[in-house]
């Protein structure tokens, strides 16, 4: 999930509400904030959508994922575990998955949940009239492919309902298709609600249906002050421990801090900026916060840039990325330079290596390499000199200081380049990145689930998550070997995946920076907050104040 975004999967950054007056105004003085029932986060941006088949940025994806329930819930342990379905079960070939309701669901009108509403929310994620960036996950399911290519109806998709139960027919094993029965894009919506709202549908608050332990309140659209109120219709509503939390856009790190020292936050992240980590790093609140997001630039390859469109160039631009400096620099070496696209921590080898020490193909600083390659690319392309424009996000400081180190390094590397910065806002940088109005841009993108594919299926040629438009054949074989032939054959989809970071290191398609690791400080009376490596990055529906 795209994470600055993901932060474009991903941790939550703190950013601008003017002098935090807002802030204080929604929470009062501290004796209703940090000592109150209620609990009180911050989000580094504001809300996009509520549209569960259209969402794809993490913090959009926490509202939606602490207000909805799907089959399954991701658990303490990273495992999913029975929410609205009392019963999964998978055949032995792992190609057929049925799934059992609890009986009496309801929405949170007071409406009957039935095992439709999922049918209807899988179909809708893959009807190419919704134009769903996520409907590829769905990949796999029968038919699910030729619904998004219109070559098919969408009522052929292989998910049917008969009563209280679900039945999903797959073309191939999906090792991670329990994981999906957990995914916030696949929580169940009601056809009827939908097609009431029309456009509005989701871009309020009351124009969205919840499923989960939480209902949403006082969102506009536009807003950055919010809440969620306890759902008595949910069916596990007696074990939700907290009746309200409040949500609040915070964009300015530093702001975000002091609200929480004023006892006006519960939660914060303290590692956007060095200078903010260095001064909070021993505060006895002070936690770290797991994630499996990876730091990346992403470049245009349609040709539209013709230095960009230059495998040499694009190869001389990676080995004149310094990877260990940028990080030690922009993240007071919280974080680990990239050694893939694949990030530590996201999934473990059928041998228990780390998936991401396994892939490694090799990226280094090697200046003298690159300026060999840049030398002979800017040949090719009839060029003795190259412009290059960088685009990243207006709205976080650590994009900001990414984006100046690599302006820096990258022109001292490589004397015939000049480096331009543009920043954009948070939901414009999104925008141009699906439409292609980039040279180059600085992505992140965190796990949706703990195995590789969540990564790899990013860039196959048809992705619509391919932002840069390239075809690598080597990497698509790869990738349909390890999702057909040797889908449960661990270790085979291991080497297939070796193969497909290989691909993308050898062609120069993109450019990994850092696996991001952070800090937060959290009251420490603050009890069952769930940080998530991959998914919904803060599950706060067991939450509460000890």
């Amino acid at each position: 999930m795209d994470t600055w975004k993901k932060v474009a999967l991903g941790a939550a950054a703190v950013v601008v509400v003017a002098g935090g007056t807002r802030a204080a105004g929604l929470w009062g003085n501290s004796k209703d904030g940090a000592n109150s029932k209620s609990l009180h986060f911050t989000l580094p941006t504001e809300i996009q959508t509520l549209d569960i088949s259209k969402n794809t940025d993490t913090y959009s994806g926490n509202i939606i994922g602490n207000t909805g329930s799907n089959l399954m819930r991701i658990d303490k342990d990273g495992k999913p575990a029975m929410d609205l379905a009392k019963s999964v079960t998978a055949s032995k070939d792992g190609l057929t998955y049925t799934a059992e309701l609890r009986d009496g669901l309801k929405w949170s009108d007071g409406s009957k949940l039935t095992a439709q509403d999922f049918v209807y929310s899988w179909q809708r994620i893959v009807d190419p009239k919704t134009a769903s960036q996520y409907a590829y996950l769905a990949s796999g399911v029968k038919n699910a492919d030729k619904i998004t290519a219109k070559k098919a109806p969408v009522d052929t998709l292989g998910v049917k309902a008969d009563g209280n139960k679900l039945t999903f027919t797959l073309e191939r094993p999906l090792p991670q298709f329990k994981y999906l029965l957990t995914f916030a894009n696949f929580m169940p919506q009601k056809e009827s609600f939908v097609d009431k709202q029309g456009k509005k549908y989701a871009t309020t608050a009351k124009t969205q249906l919840y499923s989960g332990p939480y209902k949403f309140e006082g969102w506009n659209g536009t807003n950055n002050s919010f809440k969620m109120v306890k759902n008595d219709n949910y069916w596990n509503a007696k074990n939700t421990k907290t009746d309200e939390i409040t949500w609040q856009v915070v964009k300015k790190p530093e702001t975000a801090v002091q609200l929480y020292k004023q006892g006006k936050l519960d939660r914060t992240t303290i590692s956007d900026t060095p200078e903010l980590y260095k001064a909070n790093k021993n505060n006895k609140d002070a936690v770290k916060q797991p994630e499996a997001t990876t730091s990346f630039i992403e470049y245009n390859q349609t040709g539209k840039n013709k230095f960009l469109a230059n495998q040499k160039i694009r190869q001389a631009l990676n080995y004149a990325t310094n990877r260990k400096e940028l990080t030690d620099q922009v993240t007071s070496g919280i974080s680990t330079a990239a050694t893939g696209l694949a990030p530590e921590a996201l999934a473990k080898t059928a041998n228990g290596k780390d998936l991401a020490a396994y892939v490694n193909p090799g990226y280094s600083y090697d200046t003298k390499k690159a300026q060999e390659l840049f030398k002979e690319g800017l040949k090719e392309v009839g060029e003795s000199k190259m412009t290059l424009t960088i685009t990243s996000d207006a709205d976080r400081p650590a994009a900001k200081s990414t984006l100046d180190y690599l302006q820096g390094s990258l022109q001292k590397a490589l004397p015939n380049l000049k480096v331009e910065e543009k920043f954009v806002p948070f939901a414009q940088r999104l925008k141009d990145s699906q439409t292609q109005n980039f040279d180059a841009v600085v992505t992140l993108w965190g796990g949706d689930y703990p195995e590789g594919s969540t990564y790899y299926d990013l860039f196959k040629s048809d992705s619509s998550y391919n932002n840069g438009k390239f075809k690598n054949t080597t990497y698509d074989k790869a990738l349909e070997e390890a999702e057909t032939k040797n889908a449960l054959n661990d270790a085979a989809r291991d080497s297939n995946y070796k193969t497909a970071e290989k691909a993308l290191f050898d062609e120069g398609n993109i450019n990994p920076l850092y696996f991001r690791s952070q800090y937060a400080l959290q009251r420490s009376n603050v009890k069952g907050v769930l940080i998530n490596t991959t998914g919904l990055q803060m599950d706060v529906t067991k939450a509460y104040r000890q």
